[in-house]
């Protein structure tokens, strides 16, 4: 019981492998970017507009104004910056994304003929936000893990959330070659790890369908997960497009 404790520890302590800006739902904009200290030619107002009007949630830099899920997991809010990438004939910026873990997430690059530095920094983020895809969250971890439940006890607490890792919501599957831990987050959603290691394999995500799940692979993708007699399947996504059915049986 003790090493499952301990692997709740590491899974919720950590991003859990988010690659795209749209997985993420809050996004933080700082009230001056540090590359425009002296004049931010409304580029953080023109940023959090943008971002709004693709289905993100900006979040302000003080802390204590952001919602629960986010102030409780730092890993579930992106971190926006702009930098000035300028040079005497064009207006350029970079528009850049970071995880929790200052990992960047995306950088996208916008440049404008427009030499008047307001009109033409703004046409410049205009044209590097064009990379930016609409939020579909499909990830929203826990709160951390703050204390590691006694060898005794089955419980590990976080400063909002009781996660139980009981027996009956902690199982092994296999497909013959790979040993997963089922590790049940909460009522809805469970991850799947490698026994022995505290990445996971795959996040699992409720949908509408009862027992079909959005996943999320360690590689990045997303696709369908589901129950069948007692078994987990995933749809694992092949290069030219398929997928094949890929069954964990449970132990």
């Amino acid at each position: 019981m003790k090493k499952i404790s301990m692997l709740m520890l590491g899974i919720c302590s950590t991003l859990a492998f988010s690659q795209n800006v749209s997985d993420y739902k809050y996004v933080s904009v700082p009230e001056k970017f540090e590359a425009f200290k002296k004049d931010s030619y409304g580029l953080d107002t023109y940023l959090t507009k943008a971002l709004k009007g693709k289905k993100y949630v900006v979040l302000p830099e003080n802390r204590d104004q952001w919602p629960s899920e986010a102030k409780d997991n730092s890993c579930n809010v992106l971190n926006a910056n702009v930098l000035d990438d300028s040079s005497l004939l064009s207006n350029k910026v970079i528009l850049q994304f970071t995880d929790c873990n200052k990992k960047v997430v995306l950088e996208s690059k916008g440049r404008s003929g427009i030499k008047e530095f307001e009109e033409g920094f703004t046409d410049a983020l205009r044209q590097a936000l064009v990379k930016v895809t609409v939020s579909n969250p499909v990830n929203i971890l826990p709160a951390q893990t703050s204390v590691v439940a006694d060898p005794q006890t089955s419980v590990s607490t976080t400063p909002t959330t009781t996660v139980a890792t009981t027996a009956s919501s902690s199982n092994t599957f296999s497909n013959g070659k790979l040993d997963l831990q089922k590790i049940q987050i909460d009522g809805s959603q469970f991850i799947l790890a490698k026994s022995g290691n505290s990445v996971p394999f795959a996040i699992f995500k409720p949908t509408s369908k009862k027992e079909v799940f959005i996943v999320k692979l360690d590689n990045g993708s997303t696709t369908i997960g589901y129950f069948e007699n007692g078994n987990v399947v995933i749809d694992i996504p092949q290069a030219d497009g398929r997928y094949t059915k890929e069954v964990f049986v449970g132990k």
